[in-house]
């Protein structure tokens, strides 16, 4: 028992209890959202997934945080064709969600969704890929660059193939960029991706998007696709409705007209936030936003501090990751960037978008317990 007792307390001394408690914070404060927006047509049976995903999640948290992240990005060959085989079962699994797309797989009425899962090898694998040609000083060869764009566009290709989940896909780019620029490759090469990627828009756009996701985003642009707001910009018409009525307090949990008459379609999913909004007002968005710009800024403070290549690149990784999923979601609940059906991090409801995130916190916090490389640990 006394050793049980010392590897605890060890294990709190040495892990990220601040990013642990923080990403608590979250969930919880996201549990309640979730039992407020559920309210009126659930009978629990939401919440229940909810907090069961939370426990798996805490208890992935500690696991990934006891693995040494040298030994699993060794492997990043492997973790890459688990990770394609993985997507690769939505083509004969896959099944649609509340969103549309073909993203899900089922398992006695539990769904899980594949790219979260892959998000989180993708992430290894990119920081792999650049921390061994940064140390050998080729991560600016074309050679370099070409083998990280494949890895990239094997998974996001099959992203989209599979499930036409743009959203996930959009989530990998933003994570390769941001990787990529704190790896230090050149600014050329971004401008030249940039370039490629303009020339390649229109066959993206013909043969890769479907007719919904062409309407989402040129609605931004052109009001004339949806004049009468009730059909594209349906949802986040009433989100913003719903958000602009909370005021700067809100109007009490469970006390929204909105959230309590189901007038938002799944807000406990991609609209979480304009319950937040009605309900809990200024303050309660602010404070979400607060929240996970502290994990944002946590995150990256990990990885300076990991004096390692590898280290900084996963919490970069993981960073991009609560960014890019922050400002979308947020983004599309006030009408200002397409409905692509991602979450809230750690708030939203979704077992597999927790759990993964909770992964990938217990990767950072694996970092901060192993600040220097296994293989310079004795020099």
């Amino acid at each position: 028992m006394r050793k049980v007792f010392d590897a605890v307390h060890r294990y709190v001394r040495e892990s990220d209890m601040f990013l642990f408690v923080t990403c608590l914070f979250c969930t919880v404060y996201g549990i309640i959202l979730i039992s407020s927006a559920t309210r009126v047509y659930d009978s629990g049976r939401l919440l229940a997934v909810q907090i069961a995903a939370v426990i798996i999640g805490i208890a992935l948290y500690v696991l990934t945080s006891l693995i040494d992240i040298d030994i699993i990005a060794d492997k990043y060959k492997l973790l890459f064709i688990v990770g394609a085989a993985v997507i690769c079962t939505l083509f004969i699994w896959g099944q649609e969600g509340d969103t549309g797309n073909r993203a899900w797989l089922r398992f006695f009425g539990i769904g899980i969704q594949p790219a979260e899962i892959v998000k989180i090898l993708f992430i290894v694998i990119i920081a792999r890929m650049i921390s061994v040609r940064r140390d050998r000083r080729t991560l600016n060869s074309v050679g370099s660059i070409f083998q990280l764009m494949f890895v990239f566009g094997v998974y996001f290709a099959l992203l989209l193939i599979s499930s036409s989940d743009l959203g996930s896909a959009l989530v990998y780019a933003f994570i390769l960029i941001v990787m990529m620029f704190m790896g230090g490759v050149y600014l050329r090469w971004f401008a030249l991706g940039g370039a490629a990627l303009a020339a390649a828009a229109p066959l993206i756009w013909s043969f890769m998007l479907s007719e919904k996701q062409k309407l989402r985003i040129l609605v931004l642009f052109d009001p004339s696709v949806d004049p009468t707001g009730l059909d594209t910009m349906w949802q986040a018409n009433q989100s913003k409705l719903a958000i602009s009525s909370g005021g700067f307090l809100g109007k009490g949990l469970f006390r929204g007209r909105m959230t309590q008459s189901d007038l938002i379609p799944q807000q406990h999913t991609d609209f979480i936030f304009s319950a937040a909004g009605e309900e809990l007002g200024f303050v309660g968005c602010i404070t979400i936003i607060a929240l996970l710009l502290i994990l944002v800024a946590r995150c990256l403070y990990v990885g300076v501090k990991s004096n390692n290549t590898l280290g900084l690149l996963v919490c970069s990784g993981v960073a991009a990751t609560l960014i890019f999923q922050t400002l979308e979601n947020v983004g599309m609940c006030l009408g200002l960037t397409p409905v692509i059906g991602l979450t809230l991090p750690l708030f939203s409801y979704g077992g597999s978008s927790v759990v993964s995130i909770y992964i990938l916190m217990g990767l950072v916090s694996g970092i901060k317990m192993r600040p220097r490389p296994s293989r310079l640990r004795n020099m």
